[in-house]
């Protein structure tokens, strides 16, 4: 059953209408009801053509956490063959917000990491939104240390809120083990490509998505806080996140024109969610040209051009 946003309402309406005529066709035989239901088809898609062609930053916003939304689990199983789970992070536990392993990209051995959202209460829970804890960002540690031992590509995908800030997660170094990760990510010596596929929250994005090339989706979004959280700091009022996610520039067009993104995804019509294959299999061709892009660099050339990208972030688009 499809799931529509706060702003899609109208568009839930003539779908809902459209299905009802398709009900009572169906119950009786005699009854045609397929013109009306074309019609109402027609009127559905030209509405959503409507609502998509310009999105705001907040609408993006939901559409980017919309619960239908391909996580990294539906990328993993699809995309790549051969994956083998690697758990823990050799210290304190395992993590299940933070997802990875060896697997085959198109038969090229990577090491492939992910934040995992759950897609149901369950699953949800036990991967606690997407919200890792510290003994994630060193379980990502790891796995990208391993990758470096055996010359294995990295490929990250980016889908959370933010990081765990629970108190256990701080007493356990929160902060310290989310810049061990960042430091990782500039130290290794092999191609390390990312794509943001949904939210890319804070430091807790930055940890997997220091990267020679990062991707966005179309409507992914990527920031140092969500919407909410710096409105409630700026202005005591979660409630004016619309003016807040417009002012702080965390749409995958944005972020593109300032130089943080390296390329943008286009997503299907009305979003990821309503053609999940298509999407997936989009993120797939980007992965294999950015992999493709990094072909034939020494490790010391890889590592002092993403340290060099790095250093220089900010400048681009500044007068924008």
């Amino acid at each position: 059953m499809t799931q529509y946003l706060e702003f899609e309402k109208p568009l839930a309406e003539i779908e809902g209408k459209a299905e009802e005529l398709r009900a009572l066709a169906r119950a009786n035989a005699e009854m045609d009801m397929a013109d009306e239901a074309a019609a109402l088809d027609a009127k559905a898609e030209a509405l959503l053509r409507d609502l998509y062609k310009d999105l705001t930053a907040w609408r993006k916003c939901q559409v980017a956490r919309h619960p239908d939304r391909p996580h990294c689990r539906d990328y993993i199983d699809a995309l790549f063959t051969e994956f083998t789970p690697l758990a823990g992070d050799r210290n304190f536990a395992d993590d299940h917000a933070i997802m990875g392993g060896l697997a085959r990209l198109d038969d090229r051995p990577v090491m492939v990491i992910g934040q995992e959202k759950g897609s149901d209460t369950k699953s949800r829970i036990r991967r606690n939104f997407g919200m890792a804890r510290p003994e994630g960002y060193r379980k990502a540690v790891r796995l990208m240390e391993l990758a470096n031992k055996f010359g294995l590509p990295v490929v990250t995908l980016v889908d959370t809120p933010g990081a765990y800030p629970g108190k256990g997660a701080e007493e356990r170094g929160q902060s310290e083990a989310i810049a061990r990760s960042t430091e990782k990510c500039l130290q290794i010596g092999v191609p390390l490509v990312s794509v943001i596929i949904g939210e890319g929250g804070s430091g807790g994005a930055v940890a997997l998505a220091t990267a020679d090339r990062v991707a966005m989706l179309e409507h992914s979004v990527y920031s140092v806080i969500t919407p909410e959280g710096c409105a409630s700091i700026l202005w005591k009022d979660a409630e004016k996140m619309r003016e807040a996610a417009a002012a702080m520039r965390l749409t995958a067009q944005e972020l593109k024109k300032l130089g943080v993104a390296d390329r943008v995804i286009d997503e299907p019509l009305g979003g990821a969610h309503r053609d999940r294959a298509g999407s997936i299999a989009a993120v797939g061709s980007a992965l294999k040209a950015m992999l493709g892009e990094m072909d034939g660099k020494t490790p010391a050339a890889l590592i002092k051009a993403r340290r060099e990208k790095f250093l220089a972030m900010g400048s681009k688009g500044l007068a924008a």
